[in-house]
């Protein structure tokens, strides 16, 4: 029946897996080529040709690799140590801290915080300026016997008149100076020390004594005239450059950093004062000096040794100071000017902790100790 073939032969797309009737070879054969054209992607591939065309590939790679490493060799490992490596360990834990040890008066207009480090380089570049020569070979009236004498009583003058350490420190450092240039008699000596404190007085003091109070300590051996042409002679000379560095300002601020008490403070200043009376010493660089008594004072304290601090604000590494430690030792255990007692009765005061009487150190123990730092 016509009508009812009509009906039966179109099939709807979605509903064409369910048709009965039979479909001819040639027809199922057309069906696969129109499919496979339209969709190619949803045909799976034998296993013989999947392992064919894998097989392929891997060759194709490897021919590819061959040329790329013959052309351009690899650069991609070296360019990684470029880039900054990061350490293992912090580097705070292997550099010791440096201490700030202006930090603390920053607000304090009278310290000078900000300026400390400054001056402190500055005086350092000027103890070059201000080395002493061995004047005495051209002093044919005047030894190192008197020069130690006249110095004890310098000590005694700066006690009696209270004057600051850096007074006296800084006369002794104006009669060196002098006597490089000028050759003197020793009856002129005591003119020269009386008028270098007062100089040094005038540069250090608030309130500096006047003329007559040093005419007074020389018991009247000199006028008024001769005092002050000595003070004429003595700045002329200098060419009014008495800013001379000297070794108790720098041993303030060495054991500021130290954080010394003010008993080891006073056992280095002893030591350094002890020092003055020595014509050897003279010669010696006053910054050095003054870091080789605090030294021998923290360690005769037994309060450790050279601290990264002190090395950083100092300049000398503790093996820079060894030599100097044990010459000064050696001078406090034998104290050759025996006669010449200021300086040991002055610090052998209960005001200066009777630092005087402290018991030198050992010489071989002391040796130990310091190659042990």
């Amino acid at each position: 029946m016509p009508c009812q073939q009509e009906e039966r032969s179109p099939c709807r797309p979605h509903l064409a897996s369910f048709c009965t009737p039979p479909f001819s070879p040639k027809q199922a054969h057309k069906n696969q080529v129109v499919a496979g054209k339209k969709e190619a992607v949803k045909v799976a591939p034998h296993k013989a040709q999947k392992a064919h065309a894998a097989l392929g590939v891997a060759k194709n790679n490897e021919i590819n690799l061959k040329k790329s490493m013959k052309k351009t060799p690899l650069t991609e490992a070296p360019a990684k140590p470029k880039e900054d490596p990061v350490p293992e360990e912090p580097v705070p834990a292997q550099v010791p801290a440096v201490e700030d040890i202006d930090k603390e008066q920053l607000g304090d207009p009278y310290a000078n915080a900000e300026y400390a480090k400054d001056i402190f380089e500055y005086m350092r570049g000027r103890e070059e300026k201000f080395m002493l020569p061995d004047y005495m070979k051209k002093q044919p009236d005047i030894s190192g016997d008197m020069r130690a004498i006249l110095v004890d009583w310098m000590v005694e003058v700066q006690e009696n008149f209270e004057l600051n350490h850096e007074t006296l420190y800084l006369a002794v450092k104006l009669v060196d100076h002098y006597l490089v240039e000028v050759v003197s008699m020793r009856d002129k000596l005591q003119l020269i020390g009386s008028t270098a404190i007062l100089i040094a007085s005038k540069f250090e003091e608030r309130c500096p004594p006047c003329v007559d109070d040093f005419l007074y300590i020389c018991d009247d051996a000199y006028k008024r005239e001769e005092l002050i042409a000595m003070e004429i002679s003595i700045l002329s000379t200098l060419k009014f450059d008495i800013n001379i560095p000297i070794a108790y300002r720098f041993l303030r601020r060495f054991a500021k950093c130290a954080r010394a008490t003010m008993e080891t403070l006073t056992l280095a200043r002893f030591l350094c004062e002890m020092t003055l009376q020595e014509y050897d010493y003279a010669r010696e660089s006053p910054s050095k000096l003054a870091a080789s008594c605090l030294l021998l004072a923290l360690t005769m304290k037994n309060l450790g040794g050279w601290t990264p601090t002190l090395e950083y604000y100092s300049g000398y590494r503790s093996q820079d100071l060894h030599p100097l430690v044990k010459k000064l030792n050696f001078l406090l255990t034998y104290q050759p000017r025996d006669k010449l007692k200021a300086v040991h009765t002055k610090y052998s005061h209960r005001v200066f902790f009777e630092v005087a009487k402290v018991t030198p150190m050992d010489m071989l123990k002391l040796e130990e100790i310091l190659n042990s730092c």
